[in-house]
């Protein structure tokens, strides 16, 4: 079921579909919330929330710049929505550092965590500030091809590419522009070390845009996480190896009781 979810400024396309226990994803830069269409195939029975972050995928771009307590605000409004709670957060980039925010604000709620190709700060300010003004000026296209390579998608198969690219071209360069902004203000270091929940980390060894040394890193501050290398992936490893990333997951809650 698709819902179209008001919050203060925007409009978020959001969908969920099953029963059990909950499991909220929260998709990457430059994506949408297909990125997680093959993954949440083995989890009929869970009850899988999905949305796109706003300015992506089908959601409404407000101007920005976007900030990170805003984006978080958005993903507290889509849980309280549909009503769930103790739910699995599992997240893909941006999505890890509006997943670590949540858990802060809602650790009674949020029952564990999955940090895929994440990281509790990515880079410098200044790289994503250019970044976002590259997407301005000149567009999505401008930015496509370094995009590509950093999450190395060449070991996918040639139909995923093709799709890759033209969902990377087509994402709006306000909405791009905006979440850049949100993520050079962003730094979780410290407060994620101060959490206490469980934790899974899943980084792909061939990934140029967050390494598995920096998601390891990410995962470690959280005392009692564990780390699997997912080998063959990129960035986008739910897309790309569902299958491995699927048996990692069932793995993990079976752990947490999350079944």
């Amino acid at each position: 079921m698709t819902d179209k979810i008001q919050v203060k400024d925007a409009t978020l396309n959001a969908h969920v579909v099953g029963e059990g226990p909950p499991i909220v994803c929260l998709h990457g830069l430059g994506m949408d919330m297909s990125i997680f269409g093959d993954l949440i195939k083995y989890f009929s029975n869970h009850k899988i929330i999905r949305f796109d972050l706003r300015g992506q995928g089908q959601s409404t771009v407000p101007e920005g710049p976007y900030t990170m307590g805003g984006l978080i605000a958005d993903t507290e409004a889509v849980i309280d929505y549909y009503e769930v709670h103790d739910e699995v957060v599992f997240d893909l980039s941006i999505g890890g550092m509006i997943a670590q925010g949540l858990a802060l604000k809602r650790l009674n709620q949020v029952r564990g965590l999955v940090l895929c190709a994440t990281a509790a700060k990515f880079g410098q300010a200044n790289q994503w500030h250019v970044r976002a003004a590259t997407a301005r000026t000149k567009g999505m296209v401008a930015l496509v091809d370094e995009k590509l390579e950093r999450w190395n998608v060449k070991y996918s198969g040639v139909q995923t590419r093709k799709l890759n690219r033209a969902q990377f071209i087509s994402a709006n360069p306000e909405g791009y522009a905006a979440s850049c902004e949100a993520i050079a203000g962003s730094n979780f270091y410290t407060p994620t070390s101060s959490l206490r929940l469980a934790t899974l980390g899943l980084g792909g060894d061939l990934d140029k845009s967050t390494p598995p040394d920096q998601v390891r890193e990410t995962t470690d501050l959280i005392r009692g996480s564990k780390f699997q290398l997912i080998h063959g992936a990129g960035h986008l490893a739910p897309e790309t190896h569902a299958n491995v990333v699927a048996v990692h997951l069932h793995e993990f809650f079976l752990q947490i009781g999350h079944i």
